[in-house]
């Protein structure tokens, strides 16, 4: 089972990494739940949102302590690094976020993620970066049921960006730096 927390700015595909994961679980055959939570605007506000993948019946969607949490800005960092629990997984969009990890319990991934984007040629594709990074570390999903999930999160009249999103989801996959 993975509890997977992912936070960030509005706007920054928190939710539609969440849903991905989701979908992506749900088209495995594994049992899962999204919870989304909104700041107080959904554009430039925060956003997180908890996932649950598993074998077995999920419980409860809410996490407290997940297994993993994708971070995408510093107040995000700053509420969720502590929570990650012992043995589990950080990753960071280095691009944004200053702060390192301390811990020597869990394992950190600190991916320039907004720059890497901006290489490929859109910035909004940091996100799939990480989630890229994130299927890698944990392989508790495939690529293939992502890639059939993201053509239901994101409506017809942006299939354009799949290809994109696809390059963005196989570069995160490729990184293999890890700190400690």
């Amino acid at each position: 089972m993975e509890e997977i927390l992912i936070a960030g700015f509005g706007g920054q595909g928190v939710m539609s990494m969440g849903q991905l994961i989701a979908y992506a679980g749900m088209n495995e055959g594994k049992n899962v739940s999204w919870l989304p939570s909104y700041g107080p605007e959904q554009r430039g506000g925060t956003a997180n949102c908890a996932v649950v993948v598993s074998d077995e019946k999920v419980g409860s969607p809410l996490v407290s302590h997940p297994t993993a949490a994708i971070v995408l800005n510093n107040p995000s960092y700053e509420k969720f690094e502590p929570k990650v629990r012992t043995g589990g997984l950080l990753i960071v969009n280095a691009s944004l976020i200053s702060k390192t990890s301390q811990r020597t319990d869990i394992t950190v991934l600190n991916i320039k993620a907004t720059d890497l984007a901006n290489e490929l040629g859109n910035s909004k594709v940091a996100n799939m970066i990480l989630l890229g990074a994130f299927l890698e570390e944990t392989s508790i999903l495939s690529v293939h049921s992502i890639l059939e999930a993201l053509k239901k999160v994101l409506s017809p009249e942006k299939h354009s960006l799949l290809n994109i999103n696809e390059r963005a989801l196989i570069l995160g996959r490729s990184i293999t730096a890890v700190e400690k």
